[in-house]
């Protein structure tokens, strides 16, 4: 039996049913400040394509949403949608999960590849280019 979300002792659904200032409450100083202080135009916006895609998704269509935003809170009415983070270089599908509430959208893009050293390539130093044979 998997395990009952909570954030802070509330449910998902206390979570949807409260207004915002009781939410922003419960957050984090960071986040909590952030909220407190408004949303951009470029958040707002996003909130309201949130708000359609949710929508849809409840009539089964499947709208794609595609954001450049990262540093918007995840409020719970974002849960259950499906939006596309920028991370620099392109863009990586996030499922939204009740897990994510209260982080920010750009944790879930990393803008960096893990560097993997491989074999030495062209132009490296004398004693590298040698690389024995298996």
């Amino acid at each position: 039996m998997p395990k009952e979300f909570s954030y802070r002792g509330h449910s998902l659904i206390s979570l949807s049913g409260m207004s915002m200032d009781e939410f922003i409450n419960l957050l984090p100083s960071r986040q909590r400040r952030s909220l407190q202080r408004g949303l951009t135009a470029e958040q707002r916006i996003l909130l309201e394509k949130l708000r359609i895609a949710k929508e849809a998704k409840k009539e089964g269509k499947d709208i794609n949403i595609k954001t450049h935003v990262r540093d918007l809170i995840i409020l719970p009415e974002m849960v259950g949608v499906k939006i596309q983070i920028h991370n620099g270089k392109e863009f990586v599908a996030v499922d939204i999960r009740p897990e994510m509430i209260g982080h920010y959208l750009g944790e879930f893009a990393i803008t960096n590849k893990p560097v993997r050293h491989g074999t030495p390539g062209i132009g490296a130093s004398r004693s590298s280019m040698y690389v024995p044979l298996k």
